[in-house]
C-alpha cells in the first residue's frame, strides 16, 4: 500500500489533480433516472455480490476458504486461486471507489482514500462479518457502510473534530471485533 501510494504522489507530484471532464465528473455528480451514480453503483455491486455468494459455486467455495482453507482444500477447492481472485476482485472495487470519488470531488489525490480501509473494516465487522472468516452476508456489510457513513457524516454535521472521528471509528472497529470474539467463544463452548 505504502508502495504505490509513494509512486502515486511521485506521479502526481505530490499534489491534487484536477479539472476534469464533465464526462468523467458525470460518474461522481450525475444521476440515472433521478438516482444518483454512485447509489446506483452501490446498490447494483452489492445486488451483483449477493448473487455470486449466495448462487453460484464460486461464492459458495468463498465462504468455504474464510471457514477454513485446509478444510476447503481437503475438499478440491483451489484455495490459492479463491484467495487470489478475491483480492483482485477487493482491488478493482477499490479502484471503482477510488474512481467515483474523484469523479464527486472534480480532483484526485494519493492521500484522499488515507484511513478508509478502517472504515472498511469497521463496516463489515458491524454488517455481521466474522474477522475469523466464514460468516457474514453482503446485505450485512452494505448495512454496516451505510450505518459508518450516516455516522460519520453525523460527526462532521456536528463540527466533531477529524481526529475524534477516527477515535469513534476504532472504538466500533475494537467492540465490533470484542463481541465477535466473545460469540465464537460461546459457539465453541456451546
Amino acid at each position: 500500500m505504502s508502495l504505490f501510494r509513494g509512486i502515486t504522489l511521485l506521479v502526481g507530484d505530490g499534489g491534487p489533480i484536477s479539472g476534469f471532464e464533465d464526462s468523467y465528473r458525470w460518474w461522481g455528480r450525475g444521476d440515472i433516472f433521478g438516482v444518483p451514480v454512485p447509489v446506483f453503483l452501490f446498490v447494483s455491486g452489492t445486488l451483483i455480490a449477493w448473487y455470486v455468494l449466495n448462487y453460484t459455486r464460486y461464492g459458495r467455495s468463498v465462504y468455504a476458504v474464510g471457514a477454513n482453507a485446509e478444510a476447503a482444500r481437503l475438499s478440491g477447492i483451489n484455495v490459492k486461486f479463491v484467495i487470489a481472485s478475491v483480492y483482485t476482485i477487493t482491488g478493482f472495487c477499490a479502484g471503482i471507489a477510488g474512481f467515483v470519488l474523484s469523479a464527486r470531488l472534480n480532483s484526485a489525490e494519493a492521500v484522499a482514500g488515507v484511513g478508509f480501509e478502517l472504515r472498511v473494516i469497521a463496516s463489515a465487522v458491524i454488517g455481521g462479518t466474522s474477522l475469523f472468516g466464514g460468516i457474514g452476508s453482503i446485505f450485512g456489510t452494505a448495512a454496516g457502510a451505510l450505518l459508518i457513513g450516516v455516522l460519520l457524516n453525523g460527526l462532521v454535521m456536528l463540527n466533531v473534530k477529524p481526529f475524534w472521528q477516527q477515535i469513534v471509528i476504532g472504538i466500533i472497529i475494537v467492540a465490533a471485533v470484542a463481541f465477535d470474539t466473545y460469540i465464537k467463544s460461546r459457539s465453541r463452548n456451546a
